[in-house]
């Protein structure tokens, strides 16, 4: 079974994280199969939109802490090749982000045109706790959305942000009751694909025009750093902590 699905409908790519059973955590090979589904959209010209989502009960509870150190081959798409991907992608790109984002499952939003959240959704950045530092360019889009004071308590401190605080700080646009997230995010879906493509193209190129290079080396930053900090003797007892279930705050991922 495919990590990622993608249905095309309507000019409109639904991409489903499919991991339910390990809340949607990133492998190397969701990994790759995320980069793959991006770029497949970007070329596919009855795609207009692309709507990201997750199987389950979790958007994406991060990076799979569970088989870090198991994992074979390495990924044809590193983590800087896919959020590259993801910055590159020059189509509207919405989150419906379901249940936990945790980790990049939070920093994802940053990287949306626009991001939703149902309404028991809850998000957090771990990183701090687990001995590492921000990644997903978040260093950037947290400040942009949310002002400095909120993106650096929301990056530096670990804690919980739920989907009304996260509205009202700006990371998402919108949330719904649960039951209708998807159809609140697909509505809005539908509004930008029965537009022209050339224009949302156009328009999105422009909006990023002053940000994307910003972006990309803030991505090139991070994950420089992160490779500092894994395996230091906090990232360890952290990882340890988290696969003894030892971590109150990550009970129950």
């Amino acid at each position: 079974m495919s990590t990622v699905t993608a249905t095309v409908a309507n000019d409109i790519c639904l991409v489903t994280l499919n991991r339910p059973e390990a809340l949607n955590a990133f492998s190397t090979e969701m990994m790759d199969d995320l980069c793959e589904a991006f770029l497949a959209a970007a070329a596919d010209p009855k795609t207009k939109v692309l709507v990201l989502t997750g199987a389950g009960r979790a958007f994406s509870s991060g990076a799979d802490l569970k088989s870090m150190g198991t994992q074979g081959a390495p990924p044809k798409h590193d983590l800087k090749g896919l959020l590259e991907t993801i910055i590159d992608f020059p189509k509207p790109f919405l989150i419906a982000a379901n249940g936990l984002g945790v980790g990049i499952g939070c920093t994802i939003l940053g990287l949306a045109d626009v991001a939703f959240a149902g309404s028991s959704a809850k998000f957090k950045c771990p990183f701090s706790a687990l001995g590492l530092t921000a990644e997903a360019a978040s260093t950037i889009t947290f400040p942009n959305l949310m002002g400095h004071q909120q993106a650096s308590w929301t990056l530096l401190s670990s804690e919980w942000l739920s989907a009304e605080r996260a509205q009202a700080v700006g990371l998402v646009l919108s949330v719904f009751p649960d039951e209708d997230l998807m159809t609140g995010a697909m509505g809005h879906a539908e509004t930008l694909a029965a537009l022209p493509l050339a224009s949302l193209i156009q328009t999105k190129a422009l909006l990023m025009r002053t940000r994307k290079e910003g972006l990309k080396a803030a991505v090139a930053e991070e994950n420089a750093a992160l490779d500092r900090l894994v395996g230091g003797a906090a990232n360890r007892e952290a990882v340890t902590a988290f696969q003894e279930k030892r971590l109150p705050d990550f009970k129950g991922l």
